[in-house]
């Protein structure tokens, strides 16, 4: 309980900086830069690891649902996906599939 209040603060908080300093806070932009380590930050992919870049927010948001759930194999995103609500993956699929053009 203690750490999803800290979670919720920080987030509050960082929205709250964001917005007084003048910036577009775009949650799902803010959620995906968590992604940019393997994925990229324009969602390319980073070595060998799968692009989001072109993909749709359904596509995106449908797979990364499923391996948080364990129905899809995944090395590391079922626990990465276990930070996340469903609300919150919907942001960042979103993020990731405006990034098309």
């Amino acid at each position: 309980m203690k750490k999803k209040f800290m979670a919720i603060l920080a987030s509050t908080l960082m929205s709250g900086i964001l917005s007084f300093a003048g910036l577009a806070a775009d949650r799902g932009m803010i959620l995906s830069l968590s992604c940019a380590g393997c994925h990229g930050t324009d969602g390319k992919g980073v070595s060998k690891m799968r692009p989001l870049y072109g993909k749709t927010a359904d596509y995106i948001e449908r797979n990364f649902k499923a391996m948080k759930s364990g129905e899809k194999d995944s090395t590391i995103m079922q626990r990465i996906g276990k930070g996340y609500t469903d609300e919150e993956i919907k942001l960042i699929a979103e993020y990731f599939a405006s990034l098309k053009k």
